[in-house]
């Protein structure tokens, strides 16, 4: 058991690709956690997505020990978190684990809108942060010049900023230095009864569900029968442990200290980060603070593109979800994809990892629906039922218009950092985004913008716009601030009269008939040409709003006619026309799957 005074837990907290991995394995290498051997490139990026992207997206611990230069060998904790907004409450359980944070800042960057995030999150967890300047020896590095960012943006002292640069090792022994001698001890009591935070978990087809956790007092030991506080569920500790960064077996985890342990749980969803575990018999009064219940953010289905492989994408998604239980996901049938599953993200990162990682990890072929957000209904009240709200996930799901009294749409404030030469065109397309600015600010030479978004408007390809207009430079930050009203209608496609539910969409009325006349024309080029004319339409309600038809290929029946008088071309062609209108009446219009993915995956222009 080390002397709680000999403890350190500390996190990094960075922006995407500003060196946190890079930085954590050199901490590794330095305390001797890894020979120069088993030393790979972002050894706690476990996933092959991860290292291909250079993001973080599960928290990994490590546990270093470290001698310092007064000769004292300290225990230190690192914490790994995801850097991206999708995971901002996994991170906010990660820093409430810690006494203080690494704050990671790219020397030719400067400071970003997810630094900053996470930064104020540390903040609030009243943790010591000790800035460390990263990337010095990049030709374009402006030292002076991010530390004036982070005295301006941040308001901490960047005097004393470490200076590294983690993929060439310099400075690698001042960063240990700074967590030994800046960052404070952990508090706790190891006689009190056990309350410790569940940080983490994860699947391991061996051991089962693997719990990360830090002790806030008391003790855990192998042979105790736990209690998850949230959760209500008891289970048998059979395994209790440390990753270094493999895993190693203790005996106990004491009160200061971060470790796994095992509980023979065969699920992920039982464990929920951020729940408090205490012993079974003897109890602690009250959970931690700060737990709540992960709620999906972003819906869309996810349909197989042959439809035999439907039961292998159900297993494949259980699978998943043994590793991540913060997505869901319900069965779903729709007329013209087949059977498939509607699910439920996070955000837009997350959505884009999941499908990822069905595509390459169980070699599925999938078609997305667009993705939508969760609206909330306010329905009158009618003869049967009292009036009452409820929760829409899929637009083909919108009860008739004529009960709604009211949609609700959620609404975000992103905080976006751009340099000053892009400032007009990110404006412009927030504002045709019905966005609401809320502040305009500069420092140095780069503007801070605060802009209140609805999520719908976000979800589209808000993101990816951005990145393109500011030539990758803009960084982008979001929380929800709660539903609001909004003028909303469900905008329907018809192919030849009959409506296509994958297509439907929930839209503002302002941006309806450009977005219906975008797909309409999208579509008439993507739909092959049938014996018959086919029209494809964009309604609200009743209404048309945009239409588009696709000309019928013809048959030339007057090719046998040899001269002759006109009336039996005339009769020939008239014979025609009442088989093209015999044959749109009953003709059914086939599309192909190409068009469909083609669709959506196009989102607007």
């Amino acid at each position: 058991m080390t002397e709680l005074s000999l403890i350190r837990n500390f996190s990094i907290i960075a922006h995407i690709d500003h060196g946190k991995s890079t930085l954590a394995d050199r901490l590794i290498q330095q305390t001797g956690g890894l020979t120069a051997r088993e030393m790979t490139s972002q050894v706690l990026d476990n996933m092959e997505i991860e290292k291909e992207r250079g993001i973080t997206i599960k928290a990994q611990t490590v546990r270093l020990d470290y001698t310092a230069k007064d000769g004292i060998t300290y225990q230190l904790n690192l914490m790994d978190t995801p850097g991206h907004v999708d995971f901002a409450y996994e991170v906010s359980r990660s820093l409430a684990a810690c006494e203080g944070a690494l704050l990671v800042v790219d020397a030719a960057q400067g400071v970003e809108a997810q630094t900053l995030a996470n930064v104020y999150q540390s903040i609030e967890h009243d943790h010591e942060i000790v800035p460390v300047i990263n990337k010095i020896d990049l030709p374009a590095a402006e030292v002076d010049k991010v530390k004036a960012e982070i005295e301006e943006i941040i308001g901490l002292p960047a005097d004393n900023a470490v200076l590294t640069s983690a993929k060439s090792g310099i400075g690698i022994d001042e960063v240990l230095e700074a967590v030994v001698t800046r960052i404070p001890p952990p508090k706790g009591d190891r006689s009190a009864p056990l309350k410790a935070m569940l940080v983490d978990s994860w699947y391991d087809p061996y051991l089962g569900v693997v719990i990360l956790i830090r002790v806030i007092d008391g003790v855990i030991k192998k042979g105790q029968e736990i209690q998850f506080m949230a959760a209500g569920t008891k289970h048998l500790v059979d395994r209790v442990g440390c990753m270094r960064p493999k895993l190693e077996i203790l005996t106990e985890i004491a009160a200061g200290e971060v470790g796994i342990i095992t509980a023979q749980i065969k699920e992920v969803a039982q464990t929920r980060v951020g729940d408090t575990i205490t012993d079974a018999k003897r109890p602690a009064a009250e959970p931690l603070p700060g737990f709540k219940e992960v709620q999906p953010v972003v819906f869309c289905g996810l349909f197989p593109t042959d439809a035999a492989d439907f039961e292998k994408l159900r297993e494949s998604i259980s699978k998943l979800r043994l590793n991540d239980a913060s997505f869901s996901f319900e069965t779903e049938s729709s007329a013209a994809l087949g059977f498939g599953f509607r699910c439920g993200f996070l955000g837009l990162l997350h959505l884009e990892i999941i499908q990822e990682r069905l595509t390459r990890e169980f070699d599925l072929d999938l078609i997305t629906t667009a993705p939508s957000v969760v609206y909330k209904l306010e329905l009158s009240r009618s003869k049967t039922d009292d009036a009452r709200s409820m929760e829409l996930h899929n637009p083909a799901d919108m009860p008739d218009v004529n009960r709604i009294d009211e949609i609700q749409e959620p609404w975000i404030e992103a905080t976006i950092y751009c340099p000053d030469e892009y400032l007009g065109s990110i404006l412009k397309l927030c504002q045709d985004r019905r966005g609401v600015q809320k502040q305009l600010t500069y420092v140095g030479g780069r503007a801070q913008l605060v802009y209140e978004l609805p999520l719908n408007e976000v979800v589209f390809d808000f993101y990816d716009r951005l990145k393109s207009i500011s030539r990758g430079y803009a960084s982008f930050d979001y929380h929800q601030i709660g539903h609001r009203a909004g003028d909303l209608v469900k905008m329907s496609i018809l192919v030849n009269g009959d409506p296509v539910d994958a297509l439907s969409m929930i839209v503002h009325r302002g941006t309806a008939e450009a977005r219906g006349r975008g797909m309409c024309e999208r579509l008439k080029d993507l739909i092959p040409r049938h014996l018959f004319k086919i029209p494809i339409q964009a309604a609200i309600g009743g209404k048309v709003i945009a239409r588009e038809t696709i000309a019928a290929m013809r048959k030339d029946v007057t090719a046998k006619c040899y001269g002759g008088d006109i009336s039996r071309k005339k009769k020939l062609l008239e014979k025609q026309k009442k088989g093209k209108a015999r044959m749109r009446e009953y003709g059914n219009v086939s599309i192909p799957q190409e068009a469909f993915i083609a669709a959506l995956r196009m989102g607007e222009e």
